[in-house]
């Protein structure tokens, strides 16, 4: 490997976003771009005609595979009154994904199949998927592979408890169950949790470098729920997610996506053990006060707005807000600067590789 200036060699990609993540310095600004079905078409009809450098950090092992109950099973059992339009998926928590009009592209209408339940009887008899443990040799293998071109390994488990229990018994139903104190939602949330433990420990013994969790906890102006109902019902869990992949390896990151905003909720995140909030919506909160106020202790993935200047604005608004994001972060890291969510039909092609220029440039013109 060849020699930087300063006679070191240079960072593996691995080696780079790890240390990005834990604030230690860097030499290069990973791009992550996650793309709509219709955008990443006339993405992917740019490439053949461009040339374009994509820095990459970090790539996914497989999850666990899964056995569950069939979707016709759920139909029978859960579904006997809905009659669903076609295209209709049921996945495998048994949650119903209906599909919208031509306009909603690749939005669905969720139905909950526990939505009418009324006793944890019924909360414990609900099939829930099964992560067969035989498959963890395959992440092993997969971990190695990634490992072996030099980087880092990521095991995404998002939607970790809180969104998949509600997805399952409806938002509505849960929180009231939650403030309600009924032992309907410690069943499901119990159960869910122990799943998730399942998978972190899984992933850790393949050697992730991080586990990327999360659950929605904020909407557009203020957080989901109060402190005390997080506090009581979902940091426990989560905390016991994170402590049982932190036993295995002290070391792993672990990332933490909630849209939104979630400022109050951030010191319990902290406290349960996550490393990186993701994604940091500028249009709900301001990354330079987070980054002011916990930037000692936490650092950041995204920042990038996804309902503003990636839509919006020009390609040099984006190579802007990468390079001032980045300002505020500073020379030791502590930001993996993207778009803060998945980047829909409307956002211009020219801003995603503006995006993806402006994190090539970055560390260079430093």
């Amino acid at each position: 490997m060849n020699e930087t200036k300063s006679g070191k060699k240079p960072m593996t990609p691995r080696e780079n976003f790890l240390s990005i993540a834990r604030r230690t310095g860097y030499e290069y600004m990973p791009a992550s771009i996650n793309l709509c079905p219709s955008l990443k078409l006339k993405f992917d009809e740019y490439l053949k005609t461009h040339d374009l450098v994509i820095p990459k950090g970090e790539m996914s092992v497989p999850d666990l595979r899964v056995k569950a109950a069939s979707p016709e099973y759920f139909k029978e059992h859960y579904y006997k009154d809905k009659d669903f339009k076609p295209g209709t998926n049921i996945d495998i928590w048994g949650v119903a994904h209906e599909p919208g009009s031509e306009a909603a592209f690749h939005m669905t209408y969720m139905h909950h199949p526990m939505d009418g339940f009324d006793s944890v009887e019924q909360i414990m008899a609900y099939p829930l998927p099964e992560f067969l443990p035989e498959s963890a040799e395959e992440q092993k293998k997969s971990a190695e592979r990634i490992h072996g071109d030099g980087f880092a390994v990521m095991g995404n488990m998002q939607c970790t408890v809180w969104e998949t229990a509600w997805y399952m018994r409806g938002m509505e139903n849960l929180m009231c169950d939650m403030m309600e104190g009924s032992p309907m939602a410690a069943a499901l949330l119990d159960r869910v949790t122990d799943l998730a433990v399942q998978r972190a420990v899984s992933f850790t013994e393949s050697g992730a470098d991080c586990l990327f969790l999360g659950d929605d906890i904020g909407t557009q102006r203020t957080i989901m729920m109060s402190e005390s109902l997080y506090g009581e019902w979902l940091k426990p869990r989560l905390k016991r997610v994170i402590d049982s992949a932190k036993a295995i390896n002290p070391d792993i990151l672990i990332f933490y996506h909630s849209c939104g905003y979630v400022t109050e909720l951030i010191p319990q995140l902290i406290e349960a053990g996550v490393d990186v909030l993701d994604p940091v919506q500028p249009e709900c909160m301001d990354f330079r006060e987070l980054r002011e106020k916990f930037g000692d202790r936490l650092s950041f993935h995204g920042t990038v707005g996804t309902q503003s200047v990636m839509p919006f604005g020009t390609p040099e608004d984006v190579r802007r807000t990468v390079f001032e994001n980045l300002d505020i972060a500073g020379r030791e890291g502590g930001l993996l600067v993207c778009p803060t969510h998945m980047l829909e039909p409307e956002v211009p092609v020219e801003n995603v590789v503006a995006y993806i220029d402006a994190c090539r440039d970055y560390a260079g013109m430093r």
